[in-house]
């Protein structure tokens, strides 16, 4: 039987593919702890800069296997989420590749991920109250994050599906590509951010998914808390030395 999910390395970039096609990429107890564990992988490795989530056979995921459910089965992971992450983000960046249907638990993930690369023919969706449930797996809490809140009412509330071309207007999708090439569109862009400064992305993440939660009083000195060892790094120095001596920056991470 295949792996249900592959973890790829490509340079400085992990690559995660759910490999399900057969069930439309649909989410179980194995993938999501492959899953769980690859962005494990990725955060504890130094040469690994950014990551990539994708789906097999031209699906990103339809969400949660119904049959794995009734036999018991989560593709939760306890304290962590959906597949690891939807509550506990990997430190490091996470794009998402988007061909075909992103839906619930699967639209979710997308939601987990940092940006989105999508196919035209993508489409995303949360359907949950069709079948008079709640999306409860991030879509409710994250949604409204990533776009206006009408917006992600209108999603929520109706069940009905998103295209590509909306969620792209809409903020939700940062590039859009043709059918069949949203991998090497996210490739391109991971290697873009897999070539700066990584304890400066990782910081820099990090204050973003943290602000909405500290208030205005404190954000600069929580800021300040996190990006303050970044500015004293080696790395920091060396990004001031390779602009003046006009060559890359070699980083160590430190």
């Amino acid at each position: 039987m295949p792996e249900s999910v592959l973890v790829e390395r490509r340079g400085a970039v992990q690559v995660i593919t759910i490999n399900r096609p057969e069930a439309r990429n649909a989410l179980d107890a194995d993938v999501a702890r492959a899953v769980a564990a690859a962005v494990d992988e990725m955060d504890a490795d130094g040469e690994l800069r950014a990551g990539i989530l994708t789906g097999a056979g031209g699906t990103f995921s339809s969400g949660m296997d119904l049959k794995a459910f009734l036999r018991g089965e989560s593709p939760s992971v306890e304290g962590r989420g959906l597949c690891g992450i939807t509550r506990t983000p990997p430190r490091k960046p996470l794009i998402a590749a988007v061909e075909g249907w992103a839906l619930a638990g699967g639209f979710e993930l997308v939601l987990a991920c940092d940006l989105v690369v999508a196919a035209r023919t993508a489409r995303f969706g949360v359907p949950e109250v069709k079948r008079s449930l709640v999306a409860a797996g991030g879509a409710a809490l994250l949604l409204p994050q990533r776009v206006p809140r009408a917006v992600a009412l209108e999603m929520l509330l109706t069940g009905e599906p998103m295209d590509a071309e909306r969620a792209t207007a809409v903020g939700l999708v940062n590039r859009l590509v043709d059918e069949g090439a949203a991998l090497d569109a996210a490739l391109a862009l991971a290697e873009v951010i897999a070539a700066n400064g990584p304890l400066a992305v990782a910081a820099t993440k990090q204050v973003v998914l943290s602000a909405p939660s500290w208030g205005a009083e404190e954000a600069w000195d929580r800021q300040d808390e996190v990006v303050r060892p970044v500015f004293a790094s080696e790395d920091a120095r060396e990004g001031s030395t390779a602009f003046a001596e006009r060559r890359p920056p070699a980083w160590r991470g430190r």
